[in-house]
């Protein structure tokens, strides 16, 4: 193991003749597409656009160690039978702490829990400075993957949660839910509700003709008829996401005019393919795949009404995109929705087959109403989404912190890599 040591430093004092820095720290990054990866993306750019010097340590997709445009990639192993794309990281690579600790971030703010949160931690507490964490992952809906019994899992879940997050300064959530349901594991650090802001100018309902011309060309490529209407789920293909129930009510519903539309892949995806196929209904299911992460909203434009039975969402990112590009809402109901999914108004929360069915004919039979719940989506996406707002509400934590923790002596402490 490699060992990096310090040597003395000064007392931990702030430098306002220089703009804040920020590391932050992830276990996924891009390419990879899923909401921990969005949410990083867009804080990372909302930071540096109110004058924040930000930078990322993450895991590379190797055994390679290597750095580009202030993103530092660890090498690491493939935990790919423990989750679908996940990684191990490796030791770190002594150039690279070397060169964090040389930059001396003000704030550590972790994203995951994992690899790159011990590497957080030990930053963090190396330099004392404030640690954050944001809190992305509902884990007790995901025992399935490691515990047969739920009960036995969702302990785990709370003790492991307990004790990674008495070690931050602070913690971030994106809904109630999820700091109600900290709060239920004993949790007592500070929790900020800060909910994922979205870059508005890109997810947007089609506005010009080539991007109306767009959408339908995209339609007619997956064999979408101009007389079908497109029901579209944007999400990773897993079990925890519920998809079966989705399409069990596509198949109630009877409509010879819908198509479901599968955008994202995953290791459910044969189990999904099998059930479409024993319903009945695989002319009407489309499989794409996974898309370019730079044109996923080109895919929500060709949506009439996004639809889902997700209770696993600690916020549903992609309801959010959905609603920003001007979907009605169709989902399972969820706590985690609520400052989403108006009732009437954005779309519908449903319980059960008859009552998606019948949501579902009435936002398909209604032209005016639909489009007049597709206007309320776009103006409660700015009102309550932006990403601008996103942005400050984070710096205001970070500042909350860095004002409040008294200065610290660094030591020689080593510092496992």
């Amino acid at each position: 193991m490699n060992k990096l040591r310090l040597r003395p430093q000064e007392r931990n004092v702030p430098h306002p003749e220089r703009p804040l820095r920020v590391l932050l720290t992830t276990d996924w990054w891009e390419p990879v597409v899923n909401g921990v990866v969005a949410s990083v993306s867009t804080l990372r750019r909302e930071l540096e656009a109110l004058g924040c010097e930000v930078r990322v340590l993450t895991l590379s997709d190797g055994m390679r160690t290597w750095s580009e445009g202030g993103v530092y990639h660890i090498g690491s192993l493939s935990a790919q039978l423990v989750y679908d794309h996940a990684r191990i990281g490796m030791p770190a690579n002594r150039h690279v702490l070397g060169e964090i600790m040389a930059w001396r971030p003000d704030v550590v703010h972790s994203q995951c829990e994992f690899s790159t949160h011990v590497w957080a931690r030990r930053i963090a507490r190396t330099l004392g400075v404030p640690l954050v964490h944001t809190y992305h992952t509902i884990y007790e809906d995901y025992t399935h993957y490691y515990s047969p019994s739920r009960t036995v899992g969702r302990r785990v879940v709370a003790s492991f949660s307990r004790r990674l997050l008495e070690r931050t300064d602070a913690v971030i959530v994106p809904t109630q839910k999820v700091s109600r349901l900290l709060r239920s594991y004993r949790v007592r650090r500070p929790i900020h509700v800060v909910p994922t802001g979205l870059d508005l100018q890109r997810f947007r309902p089609a506005t010009t003709a080539a991007e109306r011309e767009d959408a339908a060309a995209l339609r007619a490529a997956i064999g979408v008829r101009p007389d079908q209407r497109v029901l579209l789920s944007v999400c990773r293909l897993a079990k925890e996401k519920n998809l079966d129930e989705v399409l069990d009510h596509v198949a109630a519903s009877g409509r010879e005019d819908t198509v479901l539309v599968l955008v994202g892949d995953g290791p459910y995806r044969e189990e999904l393919v099998h059930r479409a196929r024993t319903l009945g209904i695989t002319d009407r299911v489309l499989f794409v795949g996974v898309v370019d992460p730079s044109e996923v909203q080109r895919w929500y434009r060709i949506g009439d009404v996004f639809v889902s039975a997700s209770l696993s969402e600690t916020q549903g990112l992609t309801f959010i995109e959905a609603l920003a590009c001007g979907l009605p809402l169709l989902c399972r109901r969820d706590p985690s929705l609520d400052p989403v999914v108006i009732d009437g108004v954005t779309g519908w929360q449903v319980e059960g087959e008859q009552e998606f069915c019948e949501r579902l004919d009435q936002l398909l039979g209604d032209r005016i109403s639909r489009e007049a719940m597709s206007g309320a989506a776009v103006e409660h996406a700015h009102a309550t989404c932006g990403a601008r707002e996103f942005g400050r509400a984070v710096l205001e934590v970070y500042q909350q912190l860095r004002s409040r923790r008294a200065p610290r002596i660094l030591t020689r402490q080593p510092v496992p890599a």
